[in-house]
């Protein structure tokens, strides 16, 4: 007993003077972390240095922009998949039933979707499974999360259908069947192996990962390392390329001269994500295709035209070796994610309403560049985009999985942006340290990331 009771003593000890020294290092910053141990770094005058704080501000532009295009973007999920599609005439029009006969529960009309102060964002599978990701890395204290960690973490937040109030586990597709074989035993990376998991090319992997781009600012190379095995959790070959494609565009996010226009930063990011695609993948024909249909057709109204002749070229004819199985494949979709990219010109709320038209599984891609273009503009950024102020702040992730504590127990929801964003800032600490050989300087609030150069 005396033995435990001294090692007891021993680490409290120790994470008492771990404390005090990050205090004294923040001085007045009250942004630090107080369970990792922060080095004293020299900068040589190469890194690049990003203000934490406004990093911060930054991802609650993110969670903000991205909850507002997951949530319009549902109000057309699945309700076009080939032709008659929507047009720019059907915005503010009524909602049109789904491929299953039915209508959207929050919506009756297409338009931008809110929620206000007082009330929360619910959960989706275009933002609860990121939510999970975040808080896997943060209680595990790592910048790499192992295929048992992701395998236990699924396990532990995740509902089987069979455990779900209502029946409804909110899995889809590659996710329900990676679900199912971790409950058999498997783990990441096999749960995406095409001998198990006959779903490996749907557009899971494209809406769970992104976040990784932004735990590795301007580093890339990093945030590829770091996104790999959550990519490989659902995806393998064109799908695992497009998940890439998204975390490399946000990783690059905080990397783009700020002097570019939105238009020409998100063009600089997709032609810098392009480099890594495979040039005999079809996903890499897609980005081709559909910027040269960009260009020959730049007027931000020919954005049907182009639509539709990535029907026809895709989903009817096969081109660049896709082979068109389902309206929620990885293909299909990231071409319609193109499409809104481009045409909506680094435009928030052009984006997501081209997105939620374009069709297909319309919430989807545009959740990913909602989140995109939130975190370059900010939290305040985005409301001036909707000219909207009031918008609430917090987030309901028990709406769709488990087991997570409730932060807000006094307000509607379990969480909030900015408590969301504060613990990112930490794992992005713990990154930059460990996975950079890069410095964090609490007192002037600001990471030094050694710069790669242009090589991604």
């Amino acid at each position: 007993m005396k033995k435990n009771s001294l090692s007891i003593l021993l680490i409290v000890l120790v994470a008492t003077a771990v404390y005090v020294q990050n205090k004294r290092s923040a001085g007045a910053n009250k942004l630090f972390d107080p369970e990792l141990h922060y080095s004293k770094y020299i900068p040589n005058g190469k890194e690049r240095v990003i203000s934490r704080s406004k990093y911060m501000d930054q991802l609650q532009g993110f969670w903000l922009a991205q909850c507002i295009a997951n949530w319009t973007g549902l109000i057309t999920e699945m309700d076009k998949v080939g032709p008659p599609f929507y047009m720019d005439k059907h915005w503010g029009g009524p909602d049109q039933r789904n491929i299953w006969g039915n209508f959207v529960p929050h919506a009756d009309t297409i338009n931008f979707y809110f929620v206000d102060e007082g009330e929360p964002w619910g959960a989706d599978d275009d933002t609860d499974i990121e939510y999970m990701y975040q808080h896997l890395l943060d209680i595990n204290n790592t910048s790499l999360l192992s295929g048992k960690q992701i395998k236990n973490g699924w396990l532990h937040h995740i509902y089987s259908n069979e455990d779900a109030p209502n029946g409804e586990n909110f899995l889809w597709v590659s996710n329900e069947t990676a679900y199912y074989l971790m409950q058999e035993g498997l783990q990441p990376p096999a749960t995406s192996e095409p001998e198990h998991n006959p779903d490996h090319e749907m557009i899971d992997a494209q809406l769970t990962t992104e976040i990784f781009g932004l735990f590795a600012p301007a580093r890339p190379d990093v945030a590829l390392r770091m996104a790999h095995l959550p990519i490989r959790t659902t995806a393998k070959n064109n799908a695992e390329w497009a998940a890439e494609f998204y975390v490399i565009m946000h990783a690059l996010a905080s990397y783009a001269d700020n002097k570019l226009s939105m238009k020409k930063k998100v063009f600089w990011l997709a032609e810098q994500a392009r480099e890594h695609l495979p040039d005999e993948s079809y996903v890499a024909g897609m980005v081709d295709f559909i910027k040269a249909e960009y260009e020959r057709n730049p007027d931000k109204n020919n954005w049907e035209v182009t639509r539709d002749a990535v029907y026809e070229r895709y989903q009817e004819g096969g081109s660049d070796g896709y082979v068109y199985n389902q309206p929620f494949d990885a293909g299909i979709n990231f071409s319609a994610g193109l499409i809104s990219l481009f045409y909506g010109e680094g435009d928030l709320a052009r984006t997501i309403r081209i997105g939620s038209l374009t069709g297909w599984d319309s919430d989807n891609p545009t959740a990913t560049w909602g989140g995109l273009i939130g975190f370059i503009l900010g939290r305040k950024g985005v409301e001036k985009a909707f000219e909207k102020t009031g918008l609430s702040d917090t987030y309901w992730i028990s709406r769709t999985r488990r087991n997570f504590p409730d932060r807000t127990p006094d307000e509607a929801g379990d969480d909030t942006f900015q408590l969301m964003a504060e613990r990112a800032i930490y794992i992005i600490d713990r990154v930059v340290m460990e996975e950079m050989s890069g410095g964090v300087d609490l007192e002037k609030d600001v990471w030094y990331i050694p710069d790669l150069g242009g090589s991604y």
